[in-house]
């Protein structure tokens, strides 16, 4: 399995492997993009089940990746052929397309093209070596996976059709919530240098609201400077235990985004009893229609009416914040994992049922396991 430590993969990469290993799987994780740091390194040793080998190679989305793509497919091979592994897992989009000797599994967490067309409404044509090297690497893949259907399909938007795809949610394993009484306070959570996530327009809003705003995540840039937002209270980067001693506190989790292909953090919030505000987006759609409150990502007076009726209505607040948790039911961490596993014994050819539930999986082969 491949992962980079420096992106928001990584929690639920550590999380699948940790799940993995309870059903007797062993893992090679091997790090793309930046090495662990320590923090992470002490995550990684409480799995037992893992074997990590560290490289920081660029992957496709960075500068000038290309060498480093081609350099780093080299070892990934060594890798797979020393430990004699049965599956590889891609968690970025590029290398399913080596010469491996065993089923691939692309999983399309994310994608920059759509990233970028969703932050600022067009992709340039510096993007043309990126589409041609994801496209040739998602049509050789065993089976493609994303964690929603919004994904799959601009997965299938940018790079062609895909011929054998599953949805599986992605979940993590749960935060250790416990039963607080909320606060009046809004929280958001997320990296603030991504645009995506509209942090901006929280900012914005916040001098409207009657509660305070918090953000955690991460505000430096790769140049040493720090983003600004004086509307709102920063947190900065917090361990597990802090943020989920905010997420538990806070009233109301509200993320505009403009695009959000997974939203763990968006699960959090709801299992903790949060009220939902969220970016009027396909995947958030798709995810938490009927338990959130949705606004577009570039009406500031919608985003300010819709936390300030929540602030407002207590009642109404504590319905949304029931029903969030309910949905959070549908979507988890056990789940995750034994979907991953149905997946990864369908592409060696074992067509095992684990269990009652099915892969949500509109083509292929993996469809039609889900069908039986």
């Amino acid at each position: 399995m491949t992962a980079d430590p420096g992106s928001t993969v990584w929690g639920f990469a550590l999380d699948l492997v940790a799940g993995l290993g309870a059903q007797g799987v062993e893992v090679v994780l091997a790090t793309l993009g930046s090495k662990p740091c320590s923090g992470q390194r002490r995550d990684i040793r409480a799995i037992p089940n893992v074997l990590v080998a560290e490289s920081d190679y660029r992957v496709e989305w960075m500068i000038d990746p290309w060498e480093d793509v081609r350099v780093s497919g080299d070892w990934l091979l060594t890798l797979a052929s020393r430990y004699a592994v049965d599956v590889v897992h891609c968690n970025h989009l590029v290398h399913a397309n080596l010469p491996w000797d065993v089923p691939v599994l692309a999983v399309g967490h994310s994608c920059a093209r759509s990233w970028t067309e969703a932050t600022y409404g067009t992709v340039g044509s510096d993007w043309d070596r990126y589409a041609h090297e994801v496209g040739a690497s998602l049509r050789a893949a065993s089976a493609v996976v994303a964690p929603t259907r919004a994904m799959l399909s601009s997965l299938e938007q940018h790079y062609g059709p895909i011929t054998d795809g599953a949805v599986i949610h992605s979940a993590c394993r749960p935060m250790p919530h416990a039963s607080l009484r909320k606060e009046s306070r809004i929280l958001s959570v997320g990296r603030l240098t991504d645009e995506s996530k509209n942090f901006a327009a929280l900012n914005r809003v916040a001098p409207s609201l009657a509660w305070p705003v918090h953000i955690a995540g991460p505000t430096g840039m790769s140049s040493g400077d720090s983003v600004s937002m004086p509307n709102v209270d920063l947190l900065g980067s917090l361990t597990t235990r802090a943020l989920s001693s905010w997420i538990k506190r806070a009233a109301i989790f509200a993320l505009p985004s403009k695009y959000e292909p997974s939203g763990l953090t968006v699960l959090n919030a709801a299992r903790a009893g949060c009220a939902l505000v969220l970016g009027d987006i396909p995947a958030l759609r798709e995810l938490w229609d009927g338990a959130a409150l949705f606004v577009p990502t570039d009406d500031d007076a919608a985003l300010t009416n819709a936390l300030q009726s929540l602030i407002d209505d207590p009642q109404r607040r504590a319905v949304l914040a029931r029903a969030a948790r309910q949905r959070a039911l549908v979507y988890g961490y056990e789940r995750c994992v034994l979907e991953y596993l149905l997946a990864y014994r369908v592409l060696r050819g074992g067509y095992e049922r684990l269990y009652d539930g099915v892969l949500e999986a509109p083509y292929g082969r993996l469809a039609q396991v889900g069908a039986d």
